[in-house]
C-alpha cells in the first residue's frame, strides 16, 4: 500500500483512505481487498467474455487506484492507457476534485455502476459534488486481460470523447434573460429554455455587462466552441448581466404545457409582423432543441410553399383546376392519398389544399414552366429558406429544399423526398404566407449585436391573398378544422403527415395562424397532422 494510506475494516466493508500532497483525502469503498500492487489483477483468460469475478475484481482495482489519486496505475486497468491516464490526471489538476469517495454497486453482467462523492476546491472556494457513473469490463484484444472499456463517460456521464472537466472562471458571465415585457425567464419555470438560455449566455453574457463566477464545467473537445460548454457546479455565481429577448412569457408557458401532450414534440411561435420568436418548446428525453435544429420531412405543411410555386408560375390558382384522383404516377413512382379520401376530378386548388390531396400536387408538378429547381427557387426567393444565412441569436437550421430530379421532384412538393424542415422554419413559412414579407426569425433583437439578417424577395399580394384563403378554408372546414375549432378571428392552418423509413406511424405536423401569431409544431410518430401537432398549435395560438 502506498505511503500515507490507511486501511481499516469498517462495518464489514474494506475502506482505503489516502492522504497526501496534491490529493486531499481519497477513498474507495470495496467489497473485498486486493494487494494494490501495480498491474495486479485476475489471471487473464485467453478468450471469451470476462467472468463475474474478473468484472468485480477489475472494477475494484481500477476504482481503488483512481481513489488513491494514482492516475497511471488506474489507467493500467483500462484498454486505453494514455487516454485514461490523461483524463484521470485532469480530474485532479484541472477539475480540482479532492476528498473523492468512490462506491461501486452491484454489477450487472459486465457493467458496474458506481457513485462519486467529492469536493471541488478552487482558490478558497469549495462545494460538494455527487454523481453516478458506470464502467464496463471487456476482454483485452491483445493481452487477454479483463480491462475497463475506457471512455470519457466513465469519468463523468456528461463527457463525450475529447471533452474535459475544468474548474475555474466561467467562460461567460451569468445572464438574466427577460421576455419582451421584462419578466425573468428561468429554466426552472420554463424547462425548454434551459439549453437556449445557456447558448444566449455564452454568446451574449459578456456584452450584457455581467462578471463571471467560478464553475466546474465541461469543456468541449473543440476548445473554441464555447457555446458547447456545460456548467455542472457553480462555486460562486458572479454578477449577471441583463438580456432582453423577443419571447413572451405567457405564450412560452402555454407552449411548455402544450408539448407535454405528446412525447418527442416541439413547437415554435413567431410574430409575423416582426419575425420575433414568441415561444419555443420541446418535450424530448435528450433535451435537444429540435424546434430550431431539427432536420425532418415536414409532410404536407410544405404544400404552402408548393401552392405558392404553382400560383407564382401561373400553373393554377386557388379557384383553378387541381384534380384529385385516387393515385398519381410521376416518373415510375405512384403516389396515394390519405386512406379514405374520396377522389374528385373536378377539385380546385383550394379544395385539394384544404383536403391535403397529394395526387393533385403530383399531377401539377410536370406542368409547363416548372423544373426540378422551381420549388427550390420559390422556397429561397419567396420564403427565405435553405440559404444557410439565418442569424436567429442561437444556433438554428434554416431548412433545406434542394433541386431534385426524378420521383423526388414530386415527393418534395408533398414535403417528403429531400425536404428537411423544423417547426421554426414552418412557423416562418406561415408568417410569410400571411404577410407576403419574409422576416427572418429572431430570438434577440438585431440591435443587440447589429448582425445582418437573412433577406428574401417575398410573395406577391395576389399570392398572399390566395394562400390565406386556402389556409382559412383548411382551418374552418378542411383537415385542420377539428384542431382549430375553438379559435375565432382571423385564422388559417395546414396539416401534414410525414412518413419515415422504418417507422410504422408517421410524424405529425401542423402549422397555423391567428391574428399576429403564427405557430408550427411537430410530434414524432404522432400520426395525422391534426391529431397530435394540431392541438399543440391551437393551445399556443389561444395564448397568443
Amino acid at each position: 500500500m502506498r505511503s500515507g494510506a490507511k486501511a481499516a475494516l469498517v462495518g464489514g466493508v474494506f475502506v482505503v483512505m489516502v492522504g497526501g500532497a496534491g490529493y486531499g483525502a481519497y477513498n474507495v469503498v470495496n467489497g473485498v481487498s486486493n494487494d494494490g500492487s501495480p498491474g495486479a489483477g485476475p489471471a487473464p483468460a485467453e478468450t471469451g467474455p470476462p467472468t463475474g469475478e474478473e468484472v468485480r475484481e477489475t472494477a475494484r482495482n481500477f476504482l481503488a487506484a483512481w481513489a488513491e489519486g494514482d492516475a497511471g496505475r488506474a489507467a493500467e486497468y483500462t484498454d486505453n492507457l494514455q487516454a485514461a491516464s490523461t483524463a484521470l490526471t485532469g480530474l485532479r489538476e484541472d477539475a480540482h476534485l479532492t476528498k473523492v469517495k468512490l462506491t461501486p454497486k452491484r454489477a450487472s453482467g459486465t457493467r458496474v455502476p458506481f457513485s462519486v462523492s467529492a469536493t471541488v476546491k478552487y482558490k478558497g472556494k469549495s462545494k460538494p459534488l455527487t454523481y453516478d457513473s458506470e464502467l464496463r469490463v471487456v476482454r483485452g484484444k491483445t493481452t487477454g486481460r479483463a480491462l475497463v472499456d475506457w471512455s470519457a463517460a466513465v469519468l463523468h456521464p456528461s463527457l463525450k470523447e475529447g471533452d474535459t472537466l475544468v474548474t475555474g472562471e466561467a467562460v461567460a458571465p451569468p445572464l438574466r434573460a427577460v421576455d419582451r415585457a421584462g419578466t425573468v425567464l428561468r429554466a426552472k419555470e420554463y424547462p425548454s429554455l434551459g439549453p437556449i438560455l445557456d447558448q444566449l449566455r455564452k454568446r451574449y453574457g459578456e456584452s450584457a455587462g455581467g462578471t463571471p463566477g467560478v464553475e466546474l464545467y465541461v469543456r468541449p473537445a473543440n476548445a473554441e466552441a464555447t457555446a458547447g460548454t456545460r456548467t455542472l457546479l457553480t462555486l460562486s455565481k458572479g454578477r449577471p448581466g441583463k438580456l432582453r429577448t423577443t419571447l413572451s412569457a405567457p405564450v412560452q408557458k402555454a407552449a411548455e404545457r402544450a408539448v407535454l401532450r405528446h412525447d418527442e414534440s416541439s413547437v415554435v411561435a413567431v410574430k409575423p409582423s416582426t419575425g420575433e420568436v414568441l415561444a419555443v418548446a420541446n418535450n424530448r428525453e435528450d433535451s435537444w432543441n429540435a424546434a430550431f435544429l431539427g432536420t425532418m420531412a415536414p409532410g404536407s405543411t410544405m404544400k404552402i410553399v408548393s401552392a405558392a410555386m404553382l400560383i407564382d408560375k401561373g400553373v393554377t390558382k386557388a379557384g383553378g383546376a387541381a384534380p384529385c384522383p385516387a393515385t398519381a404516377t410521376w416518373q415510375s413512382q405512384t403516389f396515394h392519398n390519405l386512406k379514405g379520401m374520396v377522389p374528385n376530378e373536378s377539385a380546385t386548388l383550394s379544395e385539394s389544399f384544404a383536403r391535403s390531396c397529394n395526387t393533385a400536387f403530383v399531377k401539377l408538378v410536370d406542368e409547363r414552366g416548372l423544373t426540378d429547381a422551381s420549388l427550390t427557387e420559390e422556397a429561397r426567393n419567396g420564403f427565405g429558406l435553405g440559404q444557410g444565412d439565418w442569424k436567429v441569436g442561437v444556433p438554428s437550421f434554416d431548412g433545406d429544399v434542394p433541386a431534385s430530379p426524378g420521383p423526388d421532384r414530386a415527393a418534395n412538393a408533398l414535403g417528403q423526398g429531400k425536404i428537411r424542415m423544423n417547426p421554426l422554419n414552418m412557423a416562418s413559412v406561415t408568417a410569410t404566407a400571411m404577410t407576403g414579407t419574409f422576416r427572418q426569425p429572431v430570438i434577440v433583437p438585431r440591435s443587440l449585436d447589429d448582425r445582418a439578417l437573412a433577406t428574401a424577395r417575398g410573395l406577391p399580394a395576389s399570392t398572399v391573398a390566395q394562400l390565406r384563403q386556402m389556409m382559412r378554408r383548411t382551418a374552418v372546414s378542411g383537415t385542420g378544422a377539428r384542431a382549430m375549432a375553438s379559435l375565432t378571428g382571423d385564422i388559417g392552418a395546414k396539416t401534414g403527415s410525414a412518413e419515415r423509413d422504418g417507422q410504422a406511424v408517421s410524424d405529425s405536423w401542423f402549422t397555423g395562424y391567428r391574428g399576429d401569431v403564427a405557430a408550427a409544431a411537430m410530434t414524432q410518430r404522432g400520426g395525422h397532422g391534426g391529431d397530435a401537432a394540431g392541438p399543440i398549435v391551437a393551445d399556443v395560438l389561444r395564448a397568443g
